[in-house]
């Protein structure tokens, strides 16, 4: 807790009158010091608690509630029925779920979306339903609960837990790995728009997406650019679940391709890597991005779509994220000097770095 100007002064006072600050002394310093001791012990209880808000978040989202509320307000009775759930374990839900704004209470005792929980419905544009599931996963959420380990060990926790690493244990297991990709896309289609419109693309040529899941970035590349063409990069059993077949706009102007990141990519005027630097280590990145910078054509750019850490103790979404990365993964969340970095150890230059209104931001390389 970080002491105002008003205590350190009234702690001097106190001192320079001969209080002592033992606990329990009966100083005249003891009361003020006790009291603050107080405030911060309630204050890390509370936070610590508040692994139950995306606990509470996670059942609403698996049993439906938000699709049931489209219409309006319900009793958790009338709720209970619809979603063939417990009225009363299911009111204790909603009820922590109406303190941070999701839903809200009547004088009826009937709970309604608000507008900040709408995207929680399965059925709207930008559902987040999949995102939160994905993120209060058992691979997200049992890892988190190991950083202890990653701090005395210096490694991830997800290894020890699931034995084998995170992407491993997805190839192996296709319902984790259906949650992980329909997660993912729930969590993206919402950027990927603002994204392709913040960043001045070339009027031709060819756009790579690689690791580009099932397509939602590219889409919106290829439709705010009628004279680009695109090919989307992933693992097979991405990319078999693409979504560009999807788009009259865009008709003609895309093709799919399988392999492995690690080992090459397709050539292209522009290399996309939409959320994905910060899954992997340092050496992997370099790995990466030395195959984009040797596939890239004259005059062509590298475009890492990543969250960008910012200096100072701001909250800031990286710096949440950066922590999963830790529990589950091998990778992080980096600042503008940790890309700079990266880009110069793969034979490019970051020329600039673009800001977007959402979390992530347009790092964009050039070839040395």
């Amino acid at each position: 807790m970080r002491q105002t100007q008003s205590e350190s002064v009234d702690d001097g006072a106190a001192k320079a009158a001969g209080a002592t600050d033992t606990p329990g002394s009966g100083g005249a310093g003891d009361t003020g010091r006790d009291e603050r001791l107080r405030r911060s012990a309630a204050f890390l209880i509370d936070e610590a608690l508040g692994f139950l808000f995306p606990a509470a978040l996670r059942a609403a989202a698996d049993v439906g509630v938000a699709d049931h509320l489209a219409d309006g307000p319900r009793t958790p009775a009338d709720l209970a029925k619809a979603t063939g759930t417990d009225a009363r374990s299911l009111y204790r839900v909603l009820r922590l779920l109406a303190t941070r704004g999701v839903v809200a209470e009547d004088d009826e005792g009937r709970f309604a979306l608000t507008d900040a929980g709408q995207a929680l419905r399965g059925d709207v544009p930008y559902s987040a339903r999949t995102a939160v599931q994905m993120i209060s996963d058992r691979t997200m959420w049992l890892p988190a609960g190991e950083l202890t380990r990653c701090l005395t060990e210096g490694t991830t926790a997800f290894e020890g837990l699931f034995g084998m690493a995170f992407f491993d244990y997805f190839a192996q297991d296709e319902r984790t790995a259906a949650v992980f990709h329909e997660g993912m896309a729930a969590m993206s289609d919402p950027e990927n728009a603002v994204i392709a419109a913040a960043y001045d693309f070339p009027a031709t040529g060819t756009v790579v997406d690689v690791g580009g899941g099932h397509g939602g970035l590219l889409i919106e590349v290829l439709r705010r650019n009628p004279g680009l063409d695109g090919v989307l990069y992933d693992r097979s059993h991405v990319v078999a679940r693409h979504r560009l077949g999807g788009e009259p706009e865009i008709a003609g102007r895309w093709a799919v391709a399988e392999g492995d990141f690690f080992a090459a990519v397709p050539p292209a005027d522009v290399h996309l890597l939409k959320r994905i630097t910060h899954d992997w280590d340092d050496e992997s990145c370099v790995t990466l991005l030395s195959h984009c910078r040797g596939a890239l054509r004259p005059g062509g750019r590298v475009l890492v779509l990543d969250a960008v850490v910012p200096r100072g103790n701001e909250p800031h979404q990286s710096k949440t994220l950066d922590l999963m990365m830790m529990a589950s993964l091998t990778g992080r969340e980096r600042t503008e000097a940790d890309f700079s970095a990266l880009f110069e150890r793969a034979g490019l230059r970051l020329s600039r770095t673009l800001p977007t209104s959402t979390v992530l931001s347009v790092v964009e390389g050039v070839a040395v």
